[in-house]
């Protein structure tokens, strides 16, 4: 009987939490919150978590921090980390994040390798992605994820990312699965200092959401950035500064129902 209801407060909460942040799907790193919340085509450490063919497209390797806060609840808290390193074959990555808070919560482990061949990166992450609930105990399970980016100029680029290709269920005992999307973005620099997004994600069992963002950058140690989405509709805004071989990233989302997420990010390269 324990497992059983163990089973079901796995979907409730998954459920609840889907509808606020998604603890599976959710974009990482501050930088991408503040363009939008978008995941295809961040290129930098972050993209072990987005979008594992695009970590190959990193010039150096390095590690970085995150810490998203949404809606003044801690349970909602995500802490994150990522690293990358470059060798002769492609780029390695690991991700490393706690969503949730005492009561409830959700940790990811991954490893990922990407690739360039030619003008296209590609790559592939598993992850171990397990759900606790206190005086029920945990639960675990694979998930893997594809993705790849492309070169068609030196100022456009166009990429795809799949979350949970084997749509892996919650757990042993629940029928329910975990989320499975697809994400398809682009990126445009009609500019030296400027840059252009656009993507659709589609959970299979949701209705798309379409996500816009610009980046300009004012200086070359000054980002600025903002983007919107819809379905819920979303604002976005953020910053980055860099100094040497650190970057410091801090964007705002506001919600109109559910209220405003704030997001902090720091790297380090391996120059």
């Amino acid at each position: 009987m324990k497992k059983i209801i163990f089973s079901w407060l796995c979907c409730w909460v998954i459920f609840y939490t889907q509808a606020q942040t998604d603890p599976l799907t959710q974009v990482h790193g501050a930088k991408s919150q503040g363009l939008g919340n978008l995941r295809v085509q961040g290129l930098d450490i972050w993209s072990v978590f987005n979008n594992i063919g695009a970590l190959d497209r990193l010039e150096h390797g390095g590690i970085a921090v995150g810490f998203d806060q949404r809606y003044n609840l801690k349970e909602l808290n995500t802490y994150n980390l990522a690293a990358a390193t470059k060798t002769s074959r492609g780029t390695l990555g690991l991700s490393i994040s706690r969503f949730g808070g005492k009561l409830f919560n959700q940790q990811t482990v991954g490893l990922g390798f990407s690739n360039t061949l030619g003008i296209t990166s590609i790559g592939v992450k598993m992850e171990w992605f397990q759900t606790q609930i206190e005086g029920f105990g945990s639960s675990g399970t694979p998930v893997i994820s594809l993705g790849g980016i492309s070169e068609l100029s030196p100022d456009f680029f166009i990429g795809a990312h799949i979350t949970n290709l084997g749509r892996s269920k919650i757990s042993k005992l629940s029928e329910s699965r975990l989320p499975t999307a697809i994400q398809l973005g682009v990126r445009y620099r009609p500019a030296p200092s400027v840059n252009l997004y656009g993507e659709v994600e589609k959970d299979i069992l949701q209705d798309p959401v379409i996500k816009v963002g610009v980046a300009y950058n004012f200086q070359k140690w000054l980002h600025l950035r903002t983007g919107i989405n819809s379905n819920p509709s979303k604002l976005f805004f953020g910053f980055g500064l860099l100094h040497e071989n650190f970057a410091f990233d801090y964007s705002r989302g506001q919600n109109q129902a559910l209220g405003s997420t704030n997001h902090f990010s720091l790297s380090y390269l391996f120059r």
